[in-house]
């Protein structure tokens, strides 16, 4: 089994309310993580944890519309620290970019709003997608509601209709035989959107 040297967290963000906020803090208590709460101006909080080892992580939480905002990017090879975090962003839905290093590759889970979205493995030389998150029954509902098709028959249909009358008023064999033409292509089309 591989063994992880070190978690990136690139431009990840994290949302609490007070009662997360509070929730993390007490749970901060009963962990083997030392941690700091120095508060900032405007409401906000930075919040430095420390690992067994001395390494640290600066959370900077700012408030923002009645939520703790934190925008991190830092590298921690503490088990413990790591972990820490980890429940942190899991529990604030974070989104953003988490690189899970290892000896000659590296996992790269890109996160929105606490759903993995994609998962793709690197090397120095080569770069493979693992997933991909597809939203196919949002995509299913989208299609499904569409009415576009629906409009463009219609159009048709009046343009058909226009086609007819024109036929019927037309006077030469030659636009009788353009207008025929015309006909034909809308037919084409119509045949394929009804289908």
């Amino acid at each position: 089994m591989a063994h992880r040297i070190a978690t990136e967290y690139i431009k990840a963000t994290m949302q609490m309310t007070d009662v997360q906020m509070n929730q993390f803090l007490q749970s901060s208590i009963a962990s083997p993580i030392n941690f700091r709460v120095k508060v900032m101006d405007g409401g906000g909080q930075e919040i430095v944890l420390e690992g067994e080892s001395g390494e640290e992580v600066h959370l900077p939480f700012e408030r923002k519309d009645g939520l703790y905002v934190c925008e991190l990017s830092c590298r921690l090879v503490t088990p413990s620290l790591t972990n820490a975090v980890r429940n942190l962003f899991a529990a604030s839905k974070g989104s953003g970019r988490v690189n899970r290093i290892y000896r000659g590759f590296t996992m790269s889970y890109d996160y929105q709003d606490g759903t993995v979205q994609r998962i793709a493995q690197l090397t120095d030389d080569a770069s493979s997608l693992i997933y991909e998150y597809k939203n196919t029954v949002g995509e299913l509902q989208r299609l499904f509601e569409s009415n576009v098709t629906e409009k463009e028959i219609e159009a048709i249909q009046r343009n058909i209709n226009d086609l007819l009358d024109q036929r019927l008023a037309a006077s030469s064999a030659l636009s009788i035989e353009r207008i025929d033409e015309r006909l034909r292509h809308y037919n084409q089309r119509l045949f394929v959107l009804e289908a």
